[in-house]
């Protein structure tokens, strides 16, 4: 059972470790967040533990030292893709219904001298941070929890945006204003209607991003499908074949997880539920293809980026890798402050010209919540965005942020050491 431990103090630094975990799905700025986090830390003298493979390590013990990283690895891991720790999948419940595991988390916690918790993750986590924290003051035990946001669906609440998504937003853009010209070029003797797949589950966050590819009605995408809209086959394809008529071809945005008015998935992987009791979706696209294929007879193509949304650092937002690092460094402030319990979230104070801040928020108002998009974003015809998103949207993706390129034409991320920490407890059974 863990107990209070009495902090030890030394002259100009404070006491105690900084431990931050990576959570869920990784995007291609985590890592920049990570980065915000160890030199913020750094600069206040502060060592920086990370869980291996996210909360997973941080029960089993199993830590990393990141005080072993030389400055020139922590600055290259700004422009990395991936999760440099790891990451997973895996919900804590309720603390009574899961109060083993968490007792576990907040012992090894207290192994290794750990009085600031970081969390980088979504809602999700933002609810696992707060319940450590309840936990933690139950026994007594000083404890800072903070929620560090991050998610490519951007359906975070109370952030104006999540960092992670503008990178893949500006992907999920460019991608199909690019694939749009192959199409346009070909729709004469060959392709009439290409299917794009984007991210998102219950908010089409993503799938409007891709409404930045185009600005008049004539330009793709021609057609966005939105889980916030039920999704009518019949009227999808008699839009398909209007557009054909009219452009000669037309471009389909789908976000993975639309539904029918029933509610029920289009694209159900048939994969069961993880452990976030989410539904594994994926293949939108080529079933509409298949579907637009054998109704209307024209010829279709398909793509599921799927992972490449939100790997694809090469192509990154300036604005999101700022975005991240900045939430990064305000979570080390805030939690070397004592403010416990809080998310740090971008404020958005103008949008001509773009201006944005950090300011906390409890984690309470975050936890468990979902930000869906607001109704006049969409298209009245529910097939597009309104220029209110347009206006909310681009800012988000401007700015390049490369990574160093080699001579071999490829880009240099780094593989950190990752030397681990030796395990004061017993192992992990649980």
């Amino acid at each position: 059972m863990p107990t209070a431990k009495t902090a030890r103090k030394s002259a100009g630094k404070p006491a105690g470790n900084l431990l931050y975990a990576q959570s869920g799905g990784v995007t291609a700025v985590i890592n920049a967040t990570a980065a915000g986090v160890i030199e913020a830390a750094r600069a206040r003298k502060v060592r920086v533990l990370a869980a291996r493979n996210g909360i997973l390590g941080a029960l089993r013990e199993e830590l990393i030292d990141t005080s072993k990283e030389s400055a020139a690895a922590i600055r290259a891991l700004g422009h990395t893709p991936g999760g440099a720790f790891g990451s997973c999948r895996l919900k804590l419940k309720a603390l009574d219904a899961d109060r083993a595991r968490y007792e576990r988390l907040l012992a090894v916690l207290q192994a290794h001298d750990v009085r600031w918790f970081l969390y980088n993750g979504g809602n999700d986590s933002a609810d696992t941070a707060l319940k450590v924290s309840q936990l933690a003051a139950e026994y007594g035990y000083p404890l800072t929890c903070v929620g560090v946001p991050k998610t490519v669906d951007n359906d975070l609440a109370v952030t104006d945006c999540c960092p992670g998504f503008g990178s893949a937003a500006k992907y999920t853009a460019v991608s199909v204003r690019e694939a749009a010209l192959d199409v346009a070029a070909m729709a004469e003797t060959s392709t009439k209607v290409f299917v794009y797949e984007a991210m998102g589950r219950h908010a089409g966050w993503l799938a409007a991003a891709a409404g930045l590819a185009g600005a008049d009605a004539d330009a793709a995408p021609h057609l966005i499908l939105f889980p916030e809209r039920p999704f009518e086959e019949a009227d999808f394809f008699a839009k398909v074949k209007a557009t054909v008529e009219r452009v000669g071809y037309c471009v389909v945005v789908a976000s993975e997880g639309i539904q029918t008015a029933d509610g029920r998935f289009v694209a159900d992987a048939g994969g069961g539920k993880d452990s976030f009791g989410h539904t594994q979706l994926g293949g939108v696209a080529s079933h509409l293809a298949g579907r637009v294929k054998d109704a209307l007879g024209y010829k279709v193509h398909w793509a599921l980026p799927d992972y490449l949304q939100r790997s694809a650092r090469h192509l990154a937002s300036k604005t999101d890798v700022e975005q991240a690092r900045a939430v990064g460094k305000a979570a080390v402030e805030y939690a070397l402050k004592g403010m416990n319990s809080v998310m740090p979230a971008i404020v958005r104070s103008s949008d001509a010209p773009y201006r944005w801040k950090i300011e906390p928020v409890p984690l309470s108002k975050v936890a468990n919540h979902e930000k869906k998009m607001p109704a006049n974003f969409i298209r009245k015809d529910g097939y597009g965005i309104t220029a209110a998103a347009r206006k909310y949207l681009e800012p988000l993706i401007r700015g390049e942020a490369p990574p160093p390129y080699g001579r071999d034409g490829l880009p240099q991320y780094v593989t950190l050491k990752n030397v681990a920490v030796k395990a004061k407890l017993p192992p992990f059974e649980g």
